[in-house]
């Protein structure tokens, strides 16, 4: 009799889970990658979500809290799209990340509840490119199979530095890869049709191959049972199909069967213990099942089922975390656009619920690896040890932190306990077989090895990890937002988007907007921020400045002065009428003449009223007065073009960086030559420079000299000993824009036509620069300009309000911290701001020598209490519910979990204070 027609599965039924046993507030993104979309341990589900382009992944729990909720938060990953992620097989807390900006990072999570970290434990920098792929070794702690676009690669994480190996270059894009159950072979498919399989220990050709798959759309590869591999993707005829192949033999499939015609990809996921394989389309809802043998009939289809919603991607819960008792053998979890869905597979017993149906369950591998990366290496064939699910039912001892504090109790000690949730081990990537002997370490490295801190205790491991990570900004989760379409003004037409790179492209200011258009006779665009919405398609009024306009500034201490540089070497100076403008204006207040050239950009003085400085391709650089219409200084040393100017806070000294190599700080009043002259970036594409630390530091965007964007720290006391510190920030042609604010000494940057934010927080010491989570457009954006500190709303904790130009858009966009408590004002992030709009002296007094500072006022509402004086909250904590134990407990079970929760509340009072960990806030605080 044929095996299938007995098959204990064979009437294994799919269970969609009821609406109030989803996982909602998910915001789940659509994105073009190889990789999943979705990933689950034993405790946590990562999933891609659509915020900050797909950098940021969303997190949850898989099992619900005891008030039978998700909490759902976010971690902010990479600087461009995640593209794929896996849990370690060895610890359910270790997630490892790739993405699109050339990194892999291993992150130790916390529970949802908590506070995630902020910095990766270790990052691998493969520079093979944009990364499609990761996946752990099923054997082996501390290994990692990383696809590039052509390349598969093995890394041990404790070498970051190099790889183990770089295998044979795919012919085309990589889609796939899957390590074998024994983790002895690897394979990949590709989309030149081919399956490989590789021995990465044994050389780095493949072993296997053949150029087997009919289409080169979407394949997804798995092991099977045995020597048996799994494909799915599309035939001839694009009709969705999957197929088994015997590894050794990749000519021909051993068995195959067709599935629908949708375009979307089919994800596999294979069971090796049931032999169950569950196929899923992305972007429709079906889900199939099939029974998979090594022998005839080889694929047995099982069942057939739609779900509610579109599937973005599919996971499949570890075995470990299956409700055996209702005869579970399989959970899948549906990722959706709002919300994540689990599908339970089960098969019908009598008594389910009331025993354990062992046949069901042979034993499965344990979480405890068999070796580490370098014995693997070096020819280990170890097998993880397998557990009983059996076992799983039984109740567990009281975790040994407990344990230890009982004795602290009855000693009268005390002992301080890691935040509950997040790993307690040596290193989140420790594991039992490389921490409990130094001598199997794979590397002789220090640091991070394998996976590791080898014999090193919690405590040093932690110090050891924190002192390698260093310091991070509190700001690192902030979140761009574009604000609601209502405050848009759309419909803009004829923008002239070919500003030189000196000019921001546009200006903005409290009540207005000013943006040169595309047509003759130099004209300009004023449009009133209070009044948004979509522009008439009739002719608007217009100022007309007769030449073309190379780069305009809005009078900081009037809102209606607008300041024009032309290509006939004049600045013309325009007064908008209160209201905006009602007519074309073509005579401006005044004309400021006396360069010779073109002329590339001006600034307006941050403190004196009526005072302008200008550069020019006559290579000097003018101040003007406009209280006069006259030139006042004339500042020279300039070799060649100047790519940017910026007044010091105190308003005392002028920077330069120019296209001869040297950036130079000027006193205008005292020389007309610079007081100072250091080295400036290598690159000379175009640079930027604004002051930072209360003008301690000079700030330096530009590239090096392979072109690549960098920031640039100089100290502003020694521009001659060169830069104290930089960081790369990406290959791009256009120069990176700065926007400081001084308040959070946090810098915001992009460039003409990206459509990436990159936000850092500027320090006066080592590390210098922390960066934050970026913000990205949904198009590339033409330029962006920020507004008073006013104009934040500090009730949902606003730190910077920006105007994002479009082709056809003015957009708002909010730069948000997260925090829980939006009901007090957030004290520590908003310090007392500058009245920047009102100056501090005259053009006249400031040349006659007078210094002045802006008055300073407080942000805080009067209806909102600081966070700093909120009421103290103790920690909730929460504990398992009591389904988890026996019905029946020995009085000996009872007084244990009685003195575990004596013990939990005493520990309350060890919990740290708000303001030792977060200046004044709480870690609880964060919204991650």
């Amino acid at each position: 009799m044929n095996r299938f027609k007995t098959s204990k599965f064979k009437n294994t039924t799919p269970k969609i889970a009821k609406k109030d046993g989803w996982i909602n507030n998910v915001q789940g993104g659509s994105f073009s990658c190889q990789g999943n979309h979705i990933k689950a341990s034993s405790k946590f589900v990562a999933f891609n979500t659509d915020q900050a382009g797909g950098g940021m992944l969303g997190l949850s729990s898989v099992k619900p809290g005891s008030d039978g909720q998700w909490t759902v938060t976010q971690i902010s990953c990479h600087s461009d799209l995640v593209t794929d992620m896996d849990f370690s097989p060895f610890d359910e807390s270790l997630l490892a990340t790739c993405s699109g900006d050339e990194t892999v990072k291993l992150w130790s999570l916390c529970d949802p509840e908590l506070q995630q970290p902020s910095a990766p434990q270790l990052t691998l920098r493969p520079g093979q490119g944009r990364l499609e792929l990761v996946l752990f070794h099923p054997t082996s702690s501390g290994l990692l199979a990383v696809g590039a676009t052509k390349s598969p690669m093995i890394w041990d994480t404790g070498r970051l530095d190099t790889p183990l190996a770089v295998l044979e270059q795919h012919g085309d894009q990589l889609q796939s890869l899957s390590w074998k159950q024994d983790g002895s072979l690897l394979a990949s498919s590709c989309k030149d049709k081919m399956l490989r399989v590789f021995d990465p220990r044994a050389q780095l050709t493949p072993v296997q191959s053949a150029k087997s798959l009919q289409n080169n759309k979407d394949s997804r590869i798995l092991w099977a049972k045995e020597d048996f591999l799994l494909t799915t993707g599309f035939d001839m005829m694009r009709t969705r199909e999957v197929r088994l192949w015997d590894s050794r033999k990749l000519s021909s499939s051993v068995s195959s069967a067709s599935l629908s015609t949708s375009s979307g990809m089919v994800i596999p996921l294979f069971d090796d213990d049931t032999g169950l394989l569950v196929l899923a389309g992305m972007g429709d809802t079906v889900f199939d099942c099939f029974e998979v043998s090594a022998s005839e009939p080889f694929l047995s289809q099982v069942s057939h089922c739609l779900a509610d919603t579109s599937t973005r991607g599919v996971a499949m819960v570890p075995k470990l975390a299956l409700d055996v008792m209702s005869c579970e053998v399989m959970r899948v979890l549906q990722l959706t656009d709002s919300c994540i869905v689990p599908i339970s597979y089960q098969v019908p017993r009598k008594h389910t619920g009331q025993e354990f149906h062992e046949d069901l369950y042979p034993d499965t591998v344990g979480t405890t690896p068999a070796m580490c990366a370098e014995e693997w290496w070096k020819g280990g064939n170890q097998q993880v040890e397998k557990v009983s699910l059996d076992k799983q039912l039984k109740p567990k001892a009281p975790p040994a932190k407990q344990m230890s504090a009982k004795k602290e109790l009855a000693s009268g000690g005390s002992k301080e306990d890691p935040p509950r949730g997040c790993s307690t081990s040596s290193s989140p990537l420790s594991t039992p077989s490389s921490s409990a002997d130094p001598s199997r370490s794979p590397s002789s490295t220090s640091g991070l090895s394998s996976g590791f801190l080898p014999s090193l205790s919690a405590t040093q491991s932690a110090k050891a990890i924190q002192s390698m990570l260093g310091p991070t900004s509190k700001f690192r989760h902030i979140q761009g937002t574009m604000m609601h379409r209502d405050t848009h003004i759309t419909n803009l037409r004829g923008l002239n988007l070919t500003t030189p790179g000196e000019s921001d492209g546009f200006c903005v200011n409290r009540q207005r907007v000013a943006v040169p258009l595309a047509i003759s006779g130099g004209q300009i665009g004023i449009f009133e921020r209070s009044q948004p919405g979509r522009i008439p398609d009739t002719a608007l009024p217009t100022i007309q400045n007769s030449v073309n306009v190379v780069d305009l500034s809005w009078d900081p201490f009037d809102t209606h002065r607008l300041a024009v540089a032309c290509d006939d070497a004049k600045i013309r100076v325009w007064k908008v009428p209160e209201g905006g403008l009602k007519e074309t204006l073509t005579e401006p207040e005044v004309i400021l003449r006396g360069h010779t050239e073109k002329i590339y950009s001006m600034k307006f003085h941050p403190l004196a009223s009526g005072l302008l400085v200008s550069s020019s391709y006559d290579l000097t650089v003018k101040l003007w007065n406009l209280e006069t219409g006259e030139h006042v200084k004339v500042l020279t040393g300039h070799q060649d073009q100047v790519f940017g100017m910026a007044w010091s806070p105190n308003g005392k000294l002028l920077a330069t960086v120019c296209k001869d190599g040297k950036v130079r700080i000027y006193d205008p009043r005292k020389s007309t030559a610079p007081v100072q002259e250091g080295p400036g970036p290598e690159g000379h594409r175009g640079a930027r420079a604004v002051w930072v630390c209360d003008g301690k530091y000079l700030l330096v965007s530009g590239f090096d000299s392979r072109s690549e964007r960098v920031l640039y720290l100089y100290s502003a006391d020694s521009l001659s000993s060169g830069v104290i510190a930089s960081t790369s920030v990406s290959v791009s042609p256009s120069t990176l824009i700065p926007f400081y604010d001084p308040d959070t000494s946090v810098v915001i940057l992009t460039a003409k036509g990206d459509t990436r934010v990159h936000i850092y927080e500027i320090v006066p010491e080592a590390p210098y620069f922390m960066e934050c989570s970026s913000f990205n457009s949904p198009e590339p954006h033409k330029g962006l300009a920020f507004l008073p500190k006013t104009e934040c709303n500090v009730r949902d904790v606003e730190i910077a309000i920006g105007l994002l130009l479009t082709k056809t858009t003015i957009e708002p966009v909010a730069f948000k911290v997260p925090r829980v408590k939006k009901e007090f004002f957030q004290d520590d992030v908003y310090t007392e701001t500058a009245v920047c709009w009102e100056p501090a002296l005259t053009a006249s007094a400031w040349l006659s020598g007078s210094n002045g500072q802006h008055k300073k006022i407080n942000l805080k509402p009067k209806d909102m209490t600081p966070v700093s004086e909120a009421p103290k909250e103790a920690p909730v904590r929460k504990y398992l519910p009591s389904s988890v134990y026996l019905e029946e407990k020995t009085d000996e079970q009872k007084k244990e979990e009685l003195l575990s929760a004596m013990v939990a509340k005493l520990g309350n009072r060890d919990d740290p204070l708000p303001q030792e960990s977060f200046e004044g806030v709480d870690e609880d605080e964060w919204d991650d």
